[in-house]
C-alpha cells in the first residue's frame, strides 16, 4: 500500500494534459475501479506505473514516486546509446592508460 497519495497534485496535473482519471486508467490498462483504488491509497503503484504516468503528465518520475507515496525505488531512465558508447570510450582510454603504464614498468 502506499504511504500517502496527493490526489489533488494528480488530478490537477491530469487537468494540466487535459486527461481524466478514466483516460489515465486505459494509458495504464487499468479498470475504473483500480484507479479509484489508487486515489483512495489502496493500491500502490508499481515502477513501470511510475513511468507511464510521468510520461503522460510530462513531469519527473521522482515527482510521480513522491507524490504517489511509493515505497519502492523511482526507476531509472535507461542510458541512451550515446551514453553507453560515451561510457565505453572511456573504458578504452583507461585501458590503454593501464597497459601503457604496466608497459613502462616492464622496461
Amino acid at each position: 500500500m502506499a504511504l500517502f497519495f496527493d490526489k489533488e497534485w494528480f488530478d490537477e496535473k491530469l487537468a494540466l494534459v487535459h486527461l481524466a482519471r478514466s483516460d489515465l486508467a486505459r494509458a495504464l490498462n487499468l479498470r475504473d475501479d483500480e484507479i479509484a483504488e489508487i486515489w483512495k491509497d489502496q493500491r500502490e503503484i508499481s515502477a513501470r506505473e511510475v513511468s507511464l504516468i510521468a510520461a503522460l503528465l510530462g513531469v519527473a518520475t521522482k515527482d510521480v514516486a513522491h507524490r504517489a507515496g511509493v515505497s519502492t525505488p523511482v526507476p531509472q531512465t535507461a542510458p541512451t546509446l550515446a551514453d553507453l558508447h560515451a561510457r565505453l570510450l572511456r573504458v578504452e582510454k583507461t585501458l590503454d592508460e593501464i597497459k601503457a603504464l604496466l608497459a613502462s614498468k616492464t622496461r
